[in-house]
């Protein structure tokens, strides 16, 4: 082994263990104003180069000023945890260096990444589908209602909107990413319709039946619908297949964002949540929030072959030279130049299987179910409705969820965060990380009520 390569494993050790000894002994940060840590940290850029062993000192004081995502403190957003297999293939895909473009370049990496995408492909009732990975959930949607608006419009990619009217539909819960999505491709925010939900967060059938009949009236032509399989701050599933009813005759594209959801396709208890998604279009789902894979997984299914190289192919004899097409992902991909986001879950689906998944899953779920009922039990919280998924909504009586959260990471208590439900802030409590335990949700709860004694009282 030559010296570089004994200073790469040297320079990894001795990062890895002070930064994960760090986090144990501290793994809540006070959080402080970006003013104040700026002036903490030495970040400026300068001529002169550095040596290693100072990179390392920066990275290591990088570290200890990062919020700590994987501690079981961390309830912010939805994700959370750390799995050994998927860490140790994120760094080895980082020293391979690979771009998964061509099999050229990637070789191996690009058969496995079929595999995880047959697989997940058959847990979801989409045996014949095809997909790519994405940065991220948001990218997986912008990729469906690409699609969706090529196949719907088949001269816009070539020339543009030619005087259309398209019309797109989601809830009134769903994602940020579908309006930025519209904005992006040219479709227009403005024809975003925000369709309502029932009393648990689910988009009403009847109400985008009558939106879509409003629309074709009016000349416009309405030809995508998002629905939701785990909304961000409820965690409600859209009825599917009361959706597919509509959308399937009138040859709607129907879009599944289950960039949260769909991990419950690898539990045979929860997997009812998804009812009707082998009719859905397309579909986004997210390895790196339920399953726990680092950032980022997320990958996109479209049940119709042939779709996504006839949206996103473009000629590039420079890079595309050797093998057909179906071993040229990049040629399938919004990306070129890609890293390899499936090494990391193909080692941890290895690690777990199917079943291990499924225990994974029902623990978050156990997790949920439990924080629910304490709620319940405990004078001064109050639970706003059972947990649908793993997102628990609550309020404490009489305060201000929003103070509550920011005097809880003020303190380097807890990192969690608040949304609205009914129009009022409630807090909300994410039972991603499978480290979690009843105690630690005990303790959180107890430090809820601490900060909350403290703050003044708060009508809402």
């Amino acid at each position: 082994m030559d010296q570089k390569h004994s200073e790469l494993i040297e320079s990894m050790n001795r990062m890895l263990r002070e930064v994960l000894a760090d986090a144990a002994e501290h793994p809540v940060l006070p959080s402080l104003p970006p003013e104040e840590l700026a002036a903490r940290l030495e970040l400026e850029l300068t001529s002169e180069g550095r040596t290693l062993s100072r990179v390392l000192d920066d990275l290591i004081s990088l570290a200890a000023n990062t919020p700590r995502t994987s501690s079981p403190h961390f309830f912010n957003q939805l994700f959370g945890g750390r799995e050994t297999a998927a860490v140790v293939a994120e760094s080895l895909s980082a020293i391979l260096n690979n771009s998964m473009y061509t099999y050229k370049a990637a070789g191996c990496q690009i058969l496995l990444e079929r595999e995880l995408l047959r697989h997940m492909a058959g847990l979801v009732d989409m045996p014949n589908a095809e997909g790519s990975l994405q940065a991220g959930g948001s990218l997986s949607n912008l990729l469906g209602l690409l699609l969706a608006r090529n196949r719907a419009f088949p001269q816009w990619r070539e020339r543009g909107p030619a005087g259309q009217k398209p019309v797109l539909y989601t809830s009134s819960e769903s994602h940020y990413s579908l309006p930025k999505a519209a904005g992006i491709l040219g479709i227009g925010r403005e024809n975003l319709r925000y369709i309502e939900v029932d009393e648990r967060g689910r988009m009403l059938p009847e109400e985008l039946e009558r939106q879509i009949l409003t629309d074709e009236r009016c000349g416009r032509t309405p030809f995508f619908v998002n629905a939701t399989a785990g909304t961000t701050v409820r965690g409600a599933f859209d009825p599917l297949n009361e959706l597919a009813r509509i959308t399937r005759p009138r040859g709607l594209w129907l879009h599944v964002d289950g960039a949260f959801g769909a991990s419950v396709a690898l539990s045979p208890r929860r997997k009812h949540l998804l009812r009707g998604i082998e009719l859905a279009d397309s579909l986004a789902w997210d390895p790196h929030k339920m399953m726990g894979v680092p950032l980022p997984c997320s990958v996109l299914l479209t049940q119709e072959r042939g779709l996504l190289r006839a949206s996103l192919s473009e000629r590039a004899d420079y890079l595309f030279q050797e093998n057909d097409e179906a071993a040229n992902p990049g040629d399938r991909n919004l990306h070129c130049g890609r890293r390899n986001d499936a090494l990391k879950l193909w080692a941890a689906w290895r690690f777990f299987g199917d079943s291990g998944w499924e225990r994974r899953i029902e623990r978050q779920f156990a997790l949920a179910s439990y924080a629910a009922r304490r709620i319940n039990e405990i004078e001064g919280l109050q639970l706003v409705e059972d947990p649908p998924c793993i997102t628990v909504c609550f309020e404490v009586l009489g305060k201000s969820s929003e103070a509550v959260c920011r005097g809880l990471a003020e303190q380097g208590l807890a990192k969690i965060g608040y949304g609205e439900v009914r129009q009022r802030n409630v807090i909300r409590l994410v039972t991603v990380n499978p480290e979690l335990g009843e105690k630690d949700l005990e303790t959180l709860l107890a430090q809820i009520l601490a900060v909350s004694r403290a703050l003044p009282p708060w009508a809402g």
